[in-house]
C-alpha cells in the first residue's frame, strides 16, 4: 500500500477519500484553487498546495501544477476523484509517466470509453445492444440533422466525451435542432475539450440503470450489482437507491454479466460503472464511466464495502479476494443528492455564503460544507449526499425522508424539500417510476410557498427590536404595545407586507391568527390558525431565513433605495441575470426586434449553461453586457422596450 496520496479534486469527494486514506493510515495531500483556499478538504488534509485561479482550467484541470505538487511532496498516488482530471487520459499517462500511480484503469481504458461514440462501437461489437442512434464519424451539423431525420424525432443529442447532463440536449423537432446542436456543442468544449456528438433515439419511459463493477490487475473482474437512477433532472440524476426496484433476478444477471463482458473487453481495472437504459426487461448499453460515481455510497450499504478502500489497493497491485457468488445483496439503500438550486426557477444555481449548515446524525452524509462557507460559480453546485440504509426498501425511503427533515441550511437557495417532495410521490413509492418523473410530476413536486415564511420572519424581527417580554404568553397570546407592527419584506422578487395586530398576522391580504409564541434561541415555536409550527429562524444583517422540514424560505428586509431590484409582474423590459455567471453567447444587437421566449444570450454558471428569454415581444434598446463579460445576480443585461405599431391612413 501507498503511504503517500494526492487528492487531485474537491468538495465532498476529496473529504470522503482523505477519510478513507487515514484509516488505512496513508498520508493525504490536498490541492485547491483559490475559490477553495479555506475549503473543507483543504483543512482536513495532512498538507495542501495551492493550484491556482479559481476558474477550473486554470486550476484543478491544470495537470502539470497537480503533477508538479505529487512530485514536491513525494506523493506515490493520485486519486482523482470524479471529475475533473478522473476521466482524462492524458493525466493518466503523465502520471504513469512520472512514475506515481493513477488510482484508476488505464489511460487506454479511459480513452476508449471516454469516448461515447467509440465504446458504443465496441460494446455494439461485442453483442450488447445499444440505444438505437448515430454514432458516426460525420460531425457536420449537415450529417448530423440528416442522421437525426432517420432516428425519427424526439432524438437526445449527446457530448461523446460528456457525463452529468453536460452537453445534452433533448430535441422534440427539427426547427430546434440546430440551436440545441450548437448549445450542446459549446458546453461539451467547455467542460470536456471535445465537441464531438452521437445522437440517440430517446426513449419515453425508460428506466436508468446501471452495475458497478471491480476489477484488480490480476484478470479478476466482477459487478456489485445494480442501482437505479432514474429521478433526473436536466438528465442529471438527484436520487439513487439499490437494488433496483423493479429489477428481476433474471435481468440482474444478464445486465451483470453484460457489464463484466464490457469491462473485461478493454482490460478494465478498479472501480467502474457500466450505465444502461431499460425498458421493461430490455436494456441497451449507454456509456461506462471510468470513475467512481456520486451514488457509490449506495452500493457501499447494501455490500459492505469500501470502494474507496479497494480502489487504492488494486492501484497498489493486490489481489481483489472476492467472487461473485460471495457476494449478498443486504437490505436497501437511497441517496439524495443535496445542490444548491432553485426548483422554484428552473432549478439555476445559486451561489452564496453558508450561514447555517447541518445535517443529521444518524445517516451518512457525505459532504464537504460546514458553516460560513461560500458556494462558488465555479463548480458543481452538489452540496452533500445524504444516504438512508434499512433492512427494505420502506425503511431505507422512510429514514431518509426522516433524515432530510433535519437538514438546515441557509444562504442559497437548495433542493431538499424538492427531494423529500419526490421520495413521497406515489410515483416513487411504487419503485416503477421512470426517468420521466421529475418533469412529468413537476407541479406536485414543487410546492407554492406558504405564508408561514414571513409570519416567522416578522415575528422574529419584532423580536429582536423590541425584546422577548412582547412575546411572553401565559394563557395565550397577547400584545402589550396598542399599535400595530409592519414590515415589508422581498420575498421571491416581489413585494410582501406583514402586519402584527392583536394576535393577528397579516400577510398582503390573508390573515392568521398567532398564539403561544416562544423562542429557545434561534428557534421559534407557536400556533398559527391552531396549528404548532417550530421553525429555525436566522437573521443575518438584512436577510431572515426560515427553516422549517428542510426546506429554507429567505426574506429580505425592504428597503426603498433597493426598490430598484424588485420587480413585480408589469416590469418586464429591464433584463436581469437570474444568477452569477458568465456570458458566453449574445444572440441579439441593439435595435434587434424579439418574440416571446426568444433567446437573447446564454450564461454559464456552475458547469451548465443557461438562456436568458424576453419576457414579450419588444425592442433591443440597450445591452450593458458582453460575451466573455462575469456578471452578478440581479445585475441588468438588456432593456426591451415596447414596439409601437405604425398606423396607416
Amino acid at each position: 500500500m501507498f503511504s503517500t496520496l494526492l487528492i487531485a479534486n474537491r468538495g465532498e469527494i476529496a473529504c470522503r477519500v482523505m477519510r478513507t486514506a487515514r484509516r488505512l493510515g496513508l498520508r493525504s495531500i490536498a490541492v485547491y484553487s483559490e475559490a477553495d483556499r479555506y475549503a473543507q478538504h483543504v483543512k482536513l488534509a495532512d498538507e495542501a498546495h495551492f493550484l491556482g485561479p479559481a476558474p477550473a482550467v486554470e486550476s484543478y484541470l491544470n495537470i502539470d501544477a497537480v503533477l508538479a505538487v505529487a512530485k514536491a511532496t513525494g506523493a506515490e498516488a493520485i486519486h482523482p476523484g470524479y471529475g475533473f482530471l478522473a476521466e482524462n487520459a492524458a493525466f493518466a499517462e503523465a502520471c504513469a509517466s512520472a512514475n506515481i500511480a493513477f488510482v484508476g484503469p488505464s489511460a487506454e481504458a479511459i480513452r476508449v470509453m471516454g469516448s461515447k461514440i467509440a465504446a458504443k462501437r465496441l460494446i455494439a461489437a461485442a453483442g450488447t445492444p445499444v440505444v438505437p442512434g448515430y454514432h458516426g464519424d460525420d460531425q457536420s451539423d449537415v450529417g448530423l440533422l440528416a442522421a437525426a431525420r432517420e432516428i425519427g424525432f424526439p432524438v437526445l443529442i449527446k457530448a461523446s466525451a460528456g457525463g452529468g447532463g453536460k452537453g445534452m440536449r433533448l430535441v422534440d423537432n427539427e426547427q430546434d435542432f440546430a440551436a440545441a446542436l450548437s448549445g450542446a456543442r459549446r458546453e461539451s468544449k467547455a467542460a470536456f475539450a471535445d465537441d464531438r456528438m452521437l445522437l440517440e433515439r430517446y426513449l419515453q419511459a425508460p428506466k436508468h440503470l446501471e452495475m458497478q463493477i471491480l476489477a484488480d490487475r490480476h484478470g479478476h473482474t466482477l459487478h456489485l450489482f445494480e442501482r437505479d437512477c432514474s429521478v433526473q433532472r436536466r438528465h442529471q440524476k438527484v436520487i439513487e437507491e439499490a437494488p433496483g426496484p423493479t429489477v428481476t433476478d433474471a435481468q440482474r444477471k444478464r445486465m451483470g454479466q453484460a457489464a463484466v463482458q464490457a469491462a473485461k473487453a478493454i482490460d478494465y481495472v478498479g472501480a467502474g460503472t457500466v450505465e444502461f437504459i431499460a425498458e421493461g426487461d430490455t436494456f441497451y448499453f449507454m456509456e461506462m464511466n471510468t470513475r467512481l460515481q456520486v451514488e457509490h455510497p449506495v452500493t457501499e450499504a447494501i455490500t459492505g464495502l469500501d470502494l474507496v478502500e479497494w480502489q487504492l489497493r488494486i492501484a497498489a497491485g493486490e489481489r481483489l479476494d472476492i467472487e461473485q457468488d460471495s457476494l449478498v445483496r443486504n437490505g436497501h439503500a437511497i441517496e439524495a443528492r443535496i445542490y444548491a438550486e432553485n426548483p422554484r426557477r428552473k432549478f439555476l444555481p445559486s451561489t452564496g455564503k453558508l450561514v447555517r449548515v447541518k445535517f443529521p446524525d444518524d445517516v451518512r452524509v457525505d459532504a464537504g460544507i460546514v458553516s460560513n462557507d461560500v458556494v462558488s460559480m465555479h463548480y458543481d453546485p452538489m452540496l452533500a449526499k445524504v444516504i438512508a440504509h434499512g433492512r427494505d426498501r420502506e425503511e431505507a425511503r422512510v429514514k431518509l425522508v426522516q433524515a432530510l427533515a433535519e437538514v438546515e441550511l441557509a444562504g442559497v437557495e437548495h433542493n431538499v424539500s424538492y427531494l423529500r417532495a419526490v421520495l413521497d410521490h406515489a410515483a416513487f413509492r411504487a419503485g416503477d417510476y421512470t426517468t420521466g418523473l421529475a418533469e412529468q410530476h413537476h407541479d406536485e413536486l414543487v410546492s407554492e410557498p406558504t405564508n408561514i415564511g414571513p409570519i416567522c420572519a416578522v415575528l422574529a424581527l419584532k423580536e429582536i427590536t423590541q425584546g422577548a417580554g412582547v412575546w411572553e404568553t401565559t394563557d395565550g397570546f397577547r400584545l402589550n404595545l396598542p399599535h400595530s407592527y409592519r414590515q415589508r419584506f422581498t420575498r421571491y422578487r416581489k413585494l410582501v407586507t406583514v402586519v402584527v395586530t392583536n394576535g393577528v398576522v397579516a400577510v398582503d391580504d390573508n390573515e392568521h391568527e398567532v398564539s403561544d409564541v416562544a423562542w429557545t434561541g434561534s428557534t421559534l415555536t407557536c400556533r398559527v390558525d391552531g396549528q404548532w409550527v417550530d421553525a429555525r429562524v436566522i437573521v443575518d444583517r438584512k436577510t431572515i431565513f426560515v427553516i422549517r422540514d428542510g426546506d429554507t424560505e429567505r426574506l429580505e428586509a425592504y428597503e426603498e433605495d433597493i426598490n430598484r431590484l424588485v420587480h413585480d409582474a408589469s416590469a418586464v423590459d429591464r433584463i436581469t441575470s437570474p444568477m452569477p455567471g458568465q456570458v458566453i453567447s449574445l444572440t441579439v444587437g441593439m435595435g434587434d426586434e424579439v418574440a416571446e421566449g426568444d433567446v437573447l444570450m446564454v450564461i454559464e454558471a456552475m458547469k451548465m449553461e443557461h438562456n436568458i428569454n424576453a419576457p414579450r415581444r419588444g425592442k433591443v434598446s440597450s445591452i450593458m453586457c458582453a460575451v466573455g463579460d462575469r456578471v452578478e445576480e440581479g445585475i441588468e443585461l438588456v432593456t426591451l422596450e415596447e414596439i409601437l405599431e405604425s398606423v396607416s391612413g
